[in-house]
């Protein structure tokens, strides 16, 4: 059995988790737009993939899966899931399961304004969002939210153009900032489909910020959540951690995965505060702070591996201990030419 992670990037810690899942049964590989990414250094086999906007990426993607015999695509950047959901049937074709969610779904969590709707209907909370300067204002005037608010992407990824304005005269500098960069970066051409509703204004939470890890087995059925208290955070990407038993989080977990219906994992920022609960975002792949469950004893890589070929998977590995704190570090590979 053979697991390939697309846009591998830095996620080394991911492709380990793979290794040692599958022992001797199988190799991981590693694709990505540079051939020096670190992931590739030191993946079983490695491969230049062309960029994902590119008509070709998943023409390429489809050839090494089939010449390698991939069970198992993991894909880790939120910008190819739309396409790779929308050619999920093509691969499975050829025996090649893409852990990824239907288009339903990746646009649900990918367009954070349909989060917010999303959310709402299943009667869960979330920051009141608005999707023009204007009606963000009048917001204000009438005391719905209060400055200081959060201005970012609809359509956002590695939290790219997220600022948070104090007073009206910031607003306005921040949202043609935020768009204005936006429209300079890889988010443009998502972004193009609506550039004048492609800018949220969203009230800013205060309290403490946890991290779930929502799982759904490869059919979308919920099995279990991993919850984890964030201490810091670096680059967008939660730096240290702590896992918690919290009860009313995993209930929480239990109802977004049910009802969403996602495939394998779903990344889920939640803040704690004063009023209770409040779901910030969605992102159905492989976290940032998905490390912090498996230090703690979770063992995901090979429940997808199981659950890929047919099988059980041993239940030690769908749960965590409490009280585990961890704090990621950078190292060094060398890239070889």
């Amino acid at each position: 059995m053979n697991v390939i992670l697309t846009c591998a990037g830095r996620r080394n810690y991911l492709l380990k988790y793979f290794q040692a899942a599958l022992g001797n049964r199988g190799k991981v590989f590693a694709g990505d737009v540079s051939i020096e990414a670190p992931t590739l250094q030191e993946a079983d086999e490695s491969f230049l993939l062309p960029p994902i906007y590119r008509s070709d990426y998943f023409d390429k993607l489809f050839d090494i899966c089939q010449q390698k015999k991939v069970r198992l695509i993991i894909p880790l950047n939120d910008l190819e899931l739309p396409s790779l959901a929308k050619q999920r049937d093509r691969f499975l074709a050829i025996g090649t399961i893409p852990a990824v969610s239907s288009p339903e779904v990746v646009d649900i969590c990918f367009d954070k304004f349909a989060t917010f709707k999303f959310l709402q209907n299943i009667g869960i909370s979330a920051p009141k969002t608005y999707l023009s300067l204007a009606s963000a204002r009048e917001a204000i005037q009438k005391g719905e939210i209060t400055f200081p608010v959060v201005v970012k992407p609809r359509w956002g990824s590695a939290s790219i153009g997220i600022e948070y304005p104090q007073d009206e005269e910031d607003l306005e500098l921040a949202y043609r900032f935020v768009k204005k960069s936006v429209m300079r970066s890889f988010l443009a051409e998502v972004s193009s489909s609506d550039p004048d509703r492609c800018i949220l204004i969203q009230e800013r939470l205060s309290g403490q910020e946890h991290g779930l890890d929502i799982i759904n087995n490869l059919d979308g059925a919920y099995i279990t959540t991993f919850v984890k208290r964030k201490l810091t955070m670096r680059a967008g990407e939660t730096d240290r951690a702590i896992t918690v038993e919290n009860e009313e989080l995993k209930q929480l977990g239990a109802k977004i995965g049910q009802k969403l219906g996602h495939i394998g994992n779903l990344d889920c920022d939640v803040i704690v505060g004063e009023t209770g609960l409040c779901v910030l975002e969605l992102n159905p792949r492989f976290g940032g702070g998905y490390p912090f469950s498996q230090i703690a004893g979770a063992n995901i890589p090979a429940a997808l591996i199981a659950w890929a070929n047919g099988e059980e998977p041993d239940p030690s590995w769908l749960t965590v201990q409490a009280n585990i704190a961890a704090s990621k570090c950078d190292r060094l590979v060398t890239v070889r030419r």
